[in-house]
């Protein structure tokens, strides 16, 4: 049986783990029950895919989506892996087709809905066709106070339980509270081994910036990448349609999706998202777990999300394949006050609502920070790195100053009108703005009137969102959103404490066009895009997303490294022996501009292996021999097929190469041919 770094090597076309994934995928393959919590695009389903090949019996995958599972089922066909679905879209044909390979033995993975579960022969199905592990991919769904809950997650526990057979479970981010919740569910309370890896995703580029004409923010956005696959996140149905029509109009590829669509059209949604490149999706969090397309090239969101986590999920879903991505947070000050609101309004308990409170807190902490953004995301999530280098706060250092003396003008104006009025209101009397709202409740009479007449509308508009953003002050929901003091504002109040806010959020135009990092250079962009045209053919003919024929990372690895053999061509990234045989010398041809030298299939096999250089000295010795050492015997030969044996059997002997090729070539070829695999 071979290893697991084999098999990495020659299913999937890795020569080493991701960080991580080693100990895991040794944990899983021990029997052990796992709990691994992974960045996303962390490479969890190799953890408990690369077991299920090299194991015997069946791994059974509950995953959330059927999209999901269409497409991993997909990308493990054509590495070759035995794997199938169970759904609800499945035909009848598809449906025999997976029973038969269950009967016969030959599946691997099975990949089933949680809603599956329900159905009382389930059970006896999964203990018929000898199950050996449960793999629960996006494993938070089991908690009943996630966004992500699905009720039917709780039924996985008593499976595992009744087949007593053990549990990897994965998911991308988990609170300690979730993750205890996950433990208690689906492992009745007994820790099983868990994995915490990093959360940091280096590759993405972090942004932030308040409103401002925020349409045409996102519009430049998108425009400075143009023709790369993306997604924009957006609060309400109605702006994910304006916005993608507004997309549309500047020339862009783009469609909308939520939950206010019916099923057909969103599954339509989903199968281009996944197969057409350069495709724009503009969506509420509805278009979110699930989406496993590698090469998304930026996320932006056209409002701020509901908090640090969901945030942190949704940029994941950018440059999964390790390749440079972009991303890009709007916020203002309605956007905060709508997502208070909502936590405020909501129906569960006191306790609750203080922790999503706190979690909104860490993300508008992550909004207004004054040094490296992705310190600040991982420091969240109790990590420590220094100044990362690819935010925007690391590119363009903010301009800082003491805010002390505004924020105590703008509490006491809150104070002084009984927190009863918003922003809007407040920043009317600290400006000396004499309005009929003013006049009519004498807030011209107040001592804090025009005390901050010194700074513009819109900067206090700044002063007050950075204000919120610390949570200094609050948007009551029972008084139609008056903004009310929070006890951290306290002590900048009685001159106990001081505080630093941005200016630069404050005073300049922070909308300028962004730049791109092109994913190659300039000369190789023409390579790139025939590659990807050839990949996007060959896709459309499996009916398949373009990244299970190869993702972006090994279209880039062959644009720089530019291959010139099939052994060249195995080195790259992703490429295992099955993608190998199927693409290499098709892709060969697009990189060399024309056919290249036909490979007789044994030799193709060992393509990119020791066994190749071994088969190559070995065809040489045989054609130097083929009349014998003074060049005037009987010609002989030997077939590559015998030659490829010979290199991966590597004999010692002559007598072992008798019995392989027999004694008259032993004889001509033995010396030459022993001296070669000695070598080797």
């Amino acid at each position: 049986m071979k290893s697991h770094t084999d098999l990495l090597k020659s299913v999937f076309g890795f020569d080493s783990y991701r960080p991580g994934q080693g100990e895991i995928v040794d944990a899983v393959a021990a029997g052990q029950n796992v709990l691994a919590i992974m960045p996303t695009g962390g490479g969890k389903s190799l953890c408990f895919q690369l077991p299920a090949i090299a194991q015997d019996g069946v791994t059974v995958v509950i995953s959330p989506l059927i999209a999901l599972m269409r497409d991993q089922v997909r990308a493990l066909t054509e590495l070759g892996v035995a794997a199938g679905a169970l759904t609800s879209g499945n035909t009848e044909d598809e449906i025999e087709q997976v029973f038969k390979a269950l009967e016969s033995g030959r599946l691997k993975l099975l990949y089933i809905a949680p809603e599956r579960l329900a159905n009382p022969g389930t059970e006896m199905m999964l203990r018929k066709v000898n199950t050996r592990l449960i793999a629960v991919d996006e494993a938070h769904c089991v908690s009943q106070w996630g966004h992500d809950f699905r009720p039917d997650y709780l039924r996985i526990g008593a499976l595992r339980a009744s087949l007593g057979v053990p549990l990897a479970a994965f998911t991308a981010t988990a609170d300690q509270e979730t993750r205890d919740e996950i433990v208690q569910r689906l492992f009745a309370g007994q820790p099983p081994e868990i994995f915490l890896r990093g959360f940091d995703r280096p590759n993405i580029n972090l942004a932030f910036q308040p409103k401002d004409k925020p349409r045409e923010q996102l519009l430049a956005f998108a425009a400075a990448r143009r023709g790369q696959s993306g997604i924009v996140y957006c609060g309400t149905r109605a702006k994910t349609e304006t916005l993608a029509q507004a997309l549309r109009e500047d020339g862009h590829t783009a469609l909308f999706y939520h939950a206010g669509m019916d099923a057909e059209n969103r599954r339509i949604a989903e199968t281009r998202f996944s197969r057409e490149d350069g495709l724009i999706v503009v969506a509420t969090v509805a278009f979110g777990m699930g989406v496993d397309k590698p090469d998304i090239r930026w996320v932006a969101h056209a409002d701020l999300p509901k908090s640090i986590e969901s945030y942190y999920q949704e940029i994941g879903r950018a440059g999964r394949d390790g390749a440079p991505a972009d991303t890009l947070t709007l916020y203002g000050a309605d956007d905060i006050r709508l997502r208070r609101a909502q936590i405020d309004e909501g129906l569960a308990p006191p306790d609750r609502k203080a922790a999503d409170h706190g979690r909104l807190n860490a993300l508008l902490g992550l909004a207004e920070a004054r040094h490296c953004r992705r310190s600040v995301l991982l420091g969240y999530f109790d990590e420590v790195i220094e100044a990362c280098g690819n935010c925007d706060l690391c590119t363009t250092p903010p301009e800082v100053f003491d805010g002390t003396e505004v924020v105590r003008k703008a509490l006491s104006a809150a104070l002084r009108t009984e927190e009863s009025f918003g922003a809007g209101h407040l920043i009317d009397i600290l400006r000396g703005t004499l309005t009929d709202k003013v006049r009519q409740r004498g807030h011209q009479k107040l001592p804090t009137f025009g005390v901050g007449a010194d700074l513009g509308k819109g900067a206090w508009q700044a002063v007050f969102r950075q204000m919120m953003g610390h949570d200094l002050l609050r948007p009551d929901a029972s008084r139609h959103g008056a903004l009310r003091m929070t006890e951290a504002a306290r002590p900048i109040l009685r001159g106990e404490a001081s505080i630093d806010l941005r200016r630069d959020t404050i005073t300049a135009n922070i909308s300028q066009r962004p730049e791109v990092k092109s994913l190659v250079a300039e000369e190789d962009e023409p390579l790139l895009a025939a590659l990807k045209s050839k990949r996007r053919e060959l896709a459309e003919a499996l009916k398949a997303p373009a990244y299970v024929v190869f993702p972006d990372r090994t279209l880039i690895e062959m644009t720089t490294q530019r291959p010139a053999t099939l052994d060249d061509f195995s080195r790259l990234a992703g490429v295992g022996a099955t993608k190998l045989e199927k693409y290499g010398r098709v892709f060969l041809d697009v990189i060399n501009g024309g056919p290249v030298a036909q490979m007789h299939p044994a030799r193709r096999k060992l393509a990119g292996r020791d066994g190749g250089e071994v088969f190559d000295r070995l065809l040489a010795a045989q054609l130097d021999l083929a009349r014998g050492e003074d060049g005037a015997g009987k010609p002989l030969s030997c077939s590559a097929s015998s030659l490829a044996k010979l290199a991966a059997a590597r004999p010692r002997d002559m007598p072992a190469l008798n019995r392989m090729l027999g004694e008259a070539k032993a004889e001509r070829f033995g010396a030459r041919f022993l001296d070669i695999l000695h070598d080797s």
